[in-house]
C-alpha cells in the first residue's frame, strides 16, 4: 500500500478549517458573479425545478467557459424550463418539425426522438462535446418515465441513476440543490487544493485525485455546502487562475503553504516541499522537479506531459445544386450518433490515410459519393476548393474541400446515411460544427 501523505498536505486541524470556510464565504458573499443558473438555484423553491436548472448548468459548463455558457443556458432554459418540458418536448418538436424531417423511414416515435435529438444539437452547437445534450436529454426521459419526475437526492443516487452525470456533476447537484454536505473537485478545486497544500504529484493520477476528494468532503461547509462548492470554484476561476494568479487580492493566503513558500523562502517553520517525507512522498513534486522560484505559487499543480493531437485529414465534397427559387442548396448528411460530433450534419466526407495524393484523394472521394449515390461520379468533375484546418482537443484536423455542382437532385439511401438538402441560411439553423461552417 502506497504510504500516507504527511499531515502538512491534509487538512486536519479543525480551527483552520473553521477559519478557512469562513473566509472563503465571506469573499464569495462579496465577490461572486451573477450568473443565471445560480439566480435560478437561489429563487426556486421546488427542490427538482432547482435541481435541473444546475444540472443543466453543470453539463454545459463541462469543458466549456462561463462567457460561452451564458446564451446558451439562457436559450435552453427558456425553451425547456423544466425537467418534464425537455422530457416531453416531442410533442412540441413533432410539429415544429413538420415537413422537414431528416430521420431515416421508421416509427413515428423514433421519428419524433430523431426531431427532438435534432433541436438539442441545434441548440447545442457551438458548445462542443455534443453528447453531454444527448446524454442529458436520455437522462431527463430517464427521470419521467422511471422515476415518476423526482430527481435522485443525493450525490450517490444522483451518479447512479442518471447517465452522463459523474462524480463531480453528482456532488455539484446535490450540494448546491439539496443541501448535502458533500464536496466537489473539478479543475478549478485541483489547482486551489494543490496550491494551498504544496501538492506537486501529477494532479490527474487517480491517487491524487483520491486525496483531492477526500480533502474536498473534510472542507466543504456543513451549513451551506453548496455556497462553498461554488465559492472554491470560483475562487480558482477569477483569483487563483493557472497563470496569472492574483495572490494578492485571495482571501486563502493566509492557509496557502505555496504562497508563504513564494513569500518567506524555506522559513524553519514550514518543512521545504522537496525535504517532505524524504522523498517517499505521494504528494510531493517528483525529486527531479524541485521549486522553481521564478514560477512562484504556479509550481502549483503539475500534470504529466501532454500528449499531442494527432493529425488527421478528410476530403469533404460540398454538392450543390439550384433550388426552386434559384438559390443554392447543399446536401448535408447526419453523423453516426456515437463518437466525435455525434449526430451533427455536415457534408458528405471521408477520412484520408496519410500521404494520400491529389489524384488519389479524388478518386476514393468520387467512389463514396458514388456508393452513397447509386450513379457514376467522375473524379476530374471534383473542384479542389483548398483546405480548412480545425483544432479539436486531440485532433489537428484538415478538411480537404472540393465541390460538385449538380443539375438534378440527389437522394441518399437513408439505410446508409440520414441527408438532405438546404438553403445557406438553413445550413448555419441546423446543427452543424464550427468546422464544418469554416467549411462552406
Amino acid at each position: 500500500a502506497p504510504a500516507p501523505p504527511p499531515a502538512r498536505h491534509l487538512f486536519s486541524e479543525p480551527a483552520e478549517v473553521e477559519a478557512l470556510r469562513r473566509d472563503l464565504l465571506a469573499w464569495y458573499d462579496r465577490c461572486k458573479r451573477d450568473l443565471p443558473w445560480r439566480r435560478l438555484a437561489a429563487a426556486e423553491p421546488d427542490a427538482d425545478r432547482r435541481a435541473y436548472a444546475v444540472w443543466v448548468s453543470e453539463i454545459m459548463l463541462q469543458q466549456t467557459q462561463v462567457a460561452t455558457v451564458i446564451d446558451y443556458y439562457n436559450r435552453w432554459m427558456q425553451k425547456w424550463p423544466t425537467l418534464q418540458a425537455l422530457a416531453q418536448a416531442s410533442l412540441e418538436v413533432s410539429v415544429a418539425g413538420a415537413g422537414r424531417s431528416p430521420c431515416p423511414r421508421g416509427s413515428s416515435s423514433n421519428a419524433v426522438l430523431c426531431l427532438l435529438e435534432q433541436e438539442v444539437n441545434e441548440l447545442w452547437a457551438g458548445l462542443g462535446y455534443y453528447s453531454r445534450g444527448k446524454r442529458l436529454q436520455e437522462a431527463a426521459r430517464k427521470v419521467v418515465s422511471e422515476l415518476a419526475g423526482r430527481m435522485p437526492r443525493t450525490a450517490e443516487d444522483l451518479q447512479k441513476l442518471l447517465p452522463g452525470v459523474g462524480r463531480y456533476t453528482a456532488g455539484a447537484i446535490a450540494s448546491i440543490s439539496y443541501g448535502q454536505a458533500t464536496g466537489v473537485v473539478d479543475g478549478n478545486v485541483i489547482r486551489v487544493l494543490c496550491r494551498l497544500r504544496c501538492i506537486g504529484a501529477d494532479s490527474s493520477s487517480p491517487a491524487v485525485i483520491d486525496r483531492l476528494w477526500d480533502m474536498a468532503n473534510v472542507l466543504v461547509d456543513r451549513s451551506r455546502p453548496g455556497d462553498f462548492n461554488q465559492a472554491l470554484m470560483e475562487l480558482g476561476a477569477t483569483v487563483c487562475t493557472p497563470k496569472a494568479p492574483l495572490c494578492g487580492e485571495c482571501p486563502l493566503k493566509q492557509h496557502c503553504q505555496a504562497w508563504r513558500r513564494k513569500l518567506f523562502g524555506k522559513p524553519a517553520a514550514v518543512p521545504d516541499v522537496e525535504d517532505c517525507g524524504v522523498g517517499g512522498c505521494p504528494l510531493c513534486p517528483p525529486a527531479a522537479e524541485p521549486w522553481d522560484s521564478t514560477l512562484g505559487v504556479t509550481n502549483f499543480p503539475r500534470k504529466a506531459a501532454k500528449k499531442q493531437p494527432r493529425a488527421a485529414r478528410t476530403a469533404t465534397c460540398v454538392l450543390e445544386r439550384r433550388g426552386c427559387h434559384g438559390a443554392p442548396e447543399y446536401l448535408i448528411v447526419q453523423r453516426p450518433s456515437s463518437g466525435l460530433l455525434a449526430g451533427l450534419w455536415e457534408f458528405p466526407s471521408l477520412p484520408l490515410a496519410q500521404g494520400l495524393q491529389e489524384e488519389k484523394q479524388r478518386e476514393v472521394l468520387a467512389d463514396h459519393l458514388q456508393a452513397w449515390m447509386g450513379w457514376p461520379v467522375v473524379a476530374k468533375d471534383l473542384r479542389l476548393i483548398g483546405e480548412v484546418v480545425h483544432i479539436f482537443s486531440h485532433i489537428h484536423q484538415t478538411y480537404v474541400v472540393y465541390s460538385l455542382p449538380l443539375d438534378g437532385d440527389v437522394t441518399l439511401d437513408p439505410a446508409l446515411s440520414p441527408s438532405r438538402w438546404v438553403t445557406e441560411e438553413e445550413f448555419y439553423a441546423s446543427a452543424v460544427s464550427t468546422a464544418m461552417k469554416k467549411v462552406l
